[in-house]
């Protein structure tokens, strides 16, 4: 078992107290004592104390500079990591949700692992479950977060280097992280779901990654934005159409809305236009952003979010409900009039040959969900996979040798590859610790970007924690998560890559405050 701090109280609310001359100063020092502030004599400003949280070799402080609105916090410790934390904490007792803006700049300190930033944390103990959004010395930044009392942390690195300025934001059980380099325009680092009950402490730490020395941070324009406690009922999705940035790792948001629930982007061959659909309409909407245009598809208006452009960019392929039933269309890419491919129902677009002559699909037939194949000059469909599992997600490689799917066959949902005939499947990815679904290779047959539940979840539900992440093809690495976002159904669900291989589309999620409640 690992040695605690003897500083472990988990401090509930807090009863008021008269406020008169003596018993002030006398409530002010025992509230010090009690919580290990550093207050030097002086007010924190916006925070109700400081402390030093774990196993510290030299006391940390925290310093506020009224007439700037500067905070500065000096503090040792080791880590903010695995299983225990060590670091100075400047903290404020908050209820419900918040949002925390502060420009970070580092005045002292050596190790490149130090982290300054914004925390908000179930507890005091050093193994309390917390969500921080911090920058390091070396300038990486990332969210980090710890699920649950004495859990492995985890994170989501951030793609933007030394990120001037970090928010942090609590609404409900979802914790999300954004960076912004002039205080204005924030991009989304990543989001994650981590339970907390009420209070919870939020402030600014930092951890000097050596406990023998101290490093010093300084916050300027320092925001703390409390919404109080908000009931599911007042609550709203939010969607965002994003754009990701392989070689970059950063995040670039072309349209946010909460008038429409968008799902599943595409990306045009020409690489100008990004699809989606939205209550059973397709859109478009510049890659630059804008507003979307609603795409004209004749009597195709039950359109779900199996969809995809042809590769000369002529064809838009859709499935779309027929009296409840979903069927393959297609119609030309600038709108018109929707023709039938696939008579046999239920059938989901999810990708077309390289060639443009063959569109394979997901298809549920006596009662099983398999692969299939059709010619768009017609003929009978073709079955390529025969099994009591689930086969889904299928998208060819940019060569057409092979098709890549997803399928449960052997229990988890895993991705796989197989020929293009449907023979020689080979196994892709095999972590247990996911369920993955919706491969996609990249253009130039480098990489396959696809969405990743916990193992726990069934299917590809809506509004869950999900990853994205990365497989190479030649299988010389492991996959690895780009972000972590608020999302699932919808998301990321058909091809989505830009025709240069750098980026993807894809669709996250916020449950917001309504307005007026």
């Amino acid at each position: 078992m690992e040695q605690k701090s003897r500083n472990q109280t988990v401090f509930g609310h807090k009863t008021a107290l008269p406020c008169s001359g003596v018993l002030l100063s006398a409530v002010l020092l025992f509230r010090a004592a009690a919580f290990g502030c550093a207050c030097s004599g002086s007010s924190l400003g916006l925070f109700e104390g400081s402390r030093d949280v774990g196993e510290t070799a030299i006391a940390g402080r925290t310093e506020y500079d009224p007439s700037g609105g500067l905070y500065r916090l000096t503090g040792s410790g080791e880590n903010i990591w695995y299983h225990s934390d060590a670091f100075h904490f400047a903290w404020k007792e908050i209820v419900g949700d918040v949002e925390l803006t502060a420009q970070v700049e580092w005045a002292a300190g050596a190790h490149p692992h130090r982290k300054a930033g914004w925390m908000i944390r179930q507890g005091m103990a050093p193994d309390a479950a917390y969500v921080d959004a911090v920058v390091h010395g070396s300038g990486a930044a990332a969210l980090q977060f710890r699920r649950m009392q004495d859990g492995p942390t985890m994170e989501v690195p951030c793609g933007l280097p030394n990120p001037p300025y970090i928010r942090l934001v609590r609404q409900g059980r979802l914790f999300t992280m954004s960076v912004s380099e002039d205080g204005r325009t924030f991009e989304p680092v990543g989001t994650v779901v981590v339970p907390m009950s009420e209070p919870v402490y939020a402030g600014l730490i930092v951890c000097s990654h050596d406990n023998a020395q101290t490093a010093q941070a300084v916050f300027k324009h320092v925001s703390i934005r409390t919404r109080g406690l908000i009931e599911e009922k007042n609550r709203m999705l939010e969607s965002s159409l994003e754009i990701f940035n392989i070689q970059t790792g950063r995040r670039r948001v072309v349209f946010s809305t909460t008038e429409m629930h968008m799902e599943a982007p595409n990306w045009s061959p020409d690489g100008k236009t990004l699809l989606f659909n939205s209550g059973g309409r397709l859109y478009t909407i510049p890659v630059e952003g804008g507003t979307p245009k609603r795409l004209n598809t004749g009597f195709a208006d039950q359109c779900n979010n199996d969809h995809g452009f042809s590769p000369d960019g002529q064809w838009i392929f859709l499935s779309h409900d027929d009296k409840g039933v979903s069927k393959i269309y297609r119609v030309p890419s600038k709108g018109g009039r929707p023709r039938l491919i696939t008579p046999q129902g239920p059938s989901y677009w999810h990708g077309v040959s390289p060639d443009g002559k063959t569109v394979v699909y997901c298809a549920q037939r006596s009662g099983q969900y398999d692969i299939y194949a059709i010619d768009l000059k017609g003929g009978p469909e073709r079955q390529l996979t025969n099994t009591p599992a689930h086969d889904d997600g299928p998208d060819y490689s940019p060569d057409g040798r092979f098709i890549y799917f997803n399928s449960d066959r052997e229990g988890p949902m895993f991705l796989w590859r197989m020929n293009a005939d449907g023979t020689n499947p080979v196994l892709m990815t095999f972590d247990d610790q996911y369920n993955d679904w919706f491969p996609h290779p990249s253009p130039d047959g480098k990489w396959i970007v696809f969405l990743s539940y916990h193992k726990s979840v069934k299917g590809h539900p809506a509004q869950q924690e999900v990853a994205l992440r990365l497989l190479p093809t030649d299988h010389e690495e492991e996959p690895r998560t780009l972000t972590r976002l608020f999302g699932g159904q919808g998301t990321l669900n058909v091809p989505s890559w830009s025709p240069d291989s750098r980026e993807f589309a894809f669709v996250s999620y916020r449950l917001t405050e309504q307005e007026n409640h």
